[in-house]
């Protein structure tokens, strides 16, 4: 019989204190896990993944995302 996989606690408070997203009713903003699996369904980044002055443009697009890494921006 396998052992249960381990539980990860939620970092949710930490992850608050660098959080960019700008969206504040998002019930997932500083809950990771859930934030990524909702994003990747729809197809935008999270906003976390964007320089502050990017995320604001709320344009998340992988598109947008590889043009600021082209210019060294992420």
């Amino acid at each position: 019989m396998r052992d249960a996989p381990p539980v990860m606690d939620c970092r949710k408070e930490k992850n608050l204190a660098s959080h960019t997203c700008t969206y504040d009713p998002c019930s997932r903003k500083g809950i990771c896990c859930e934030c990524v699996e909702y994003h990747v369904k729809k197809r935008p980044l999270p906003g976390c993944c964007f320089p502050k002055d990017a995320q604001r443009t709320y344009n998340r697009s992988f598109e947008h995302f590889a043009k600021l890494v082209m210019e060294k921006r992420v």
